[in-house]
């Protein structure tokens, strides 16, 4: 991996983003079992050209102590975690053979917090899954500000055949629809907040192409005709509601 990464800054990649379907099962089947953390480590000091090095979507509950480590200490490793949280409630949590309750999710994102104070959070949330109650929905709404995240992928429960879900009471399809709407608007409340709080910051944007770009946190940013790849210092004096502006 770390050849991989090698040969991506040499070609001009500024930022270099490790993904998967479960990146933090990463090492399980190579000599040793490294864990994410090693790995991260591993690029960072070894490809000192490195930008920005950024993770995608991780299990919280495989987080390791390098990992952490990592994330309070390397400044290259963008401040920005998706997060596979998918409910609020712990018996749904159980339900979907989740290996984390509520608790679980709040501390260990008020860890990171502590860890690295300005870092944003995002998270993947599911609305109606099977015998989900008003209240067990509830209880994922107050889990956004409860664990304080800025972006939020919400997704509609859906039958997947063959899967234990499937024989399980299901939630009407109106109602589904109804929270998924009322998960997203608390979503987009949220990141209002952290677009309204960016204002007058100066950040390191990462240009993504001659119209938009991306904070060092993952929020995006309008620009006019920048050059694609390069990261520029700009400061943010306002937002659409979409995206900051400079």
């Amino acid at each position: 991996m770390v050849k991989q990464v090698r040969a991506l800054v040499e070609r001009g990649h500024a930022e270099i983003v490790l993904t998967g379907v479960d990146l933090t099962s990463y090492g399980a089947d190579l000599p040793g079992a490294p864990k994410l953390g090693q790995l991260t480590k591993q690029i960072l000091r070894h490809v000192p050209e490195v930008k920005r090095l950024r993770i995608s979507s991780i299990d919280q509950v495989e987080a390791d102590r390098d990992l952490l480590d990592v994330i309070a200490n390397e400044q290259r490793l963008m401040p920005h975690l998706h997060l596979s949280l998918q409910s609020g409630d712990d018996l749904i949590l159980k339900r979907m053979k989740r290996r984390h309750c509520r608790k679980q999710a709040i501390d260990f994102c008020a860890q990171v917090r502590r860890l690295r104070p300005d870092i944003a959070l995002g998270a993947d949330i599911i609305a109606g899954f099977p015998t989900e109650t008003e209240e067990m929905f509830a209880r994922s709404i107050d889990l956004v500000e409860d664990c304080g995240l800025t972006f939020l992928h919400v997704f509609p429960y859906s039958k997947r055949p063959g899967t234990p879900a499937t024989r399980m009471p299901q939630v009407a399809g109106v109602t589904i629809k109804e929270r998924a709407k009322r998960l997203r608007a608390t979503a987009e409340a949220a990141l209002q907040r952290r677009l309204a709080s960016e204002l007058g910051v100066t950040r390191q944007v990462l240009i993504e192409s001659a119209t938009q770009g991306r904070t060092e946190h993952f929020l995006p940013v309008a620009v006019d005709g920048a050059k694609a790849g390069a990261v520029r210092r700009l400061t943010i004096t306002g937002h659409d509601g979409v995206r900051l502006t400079v």
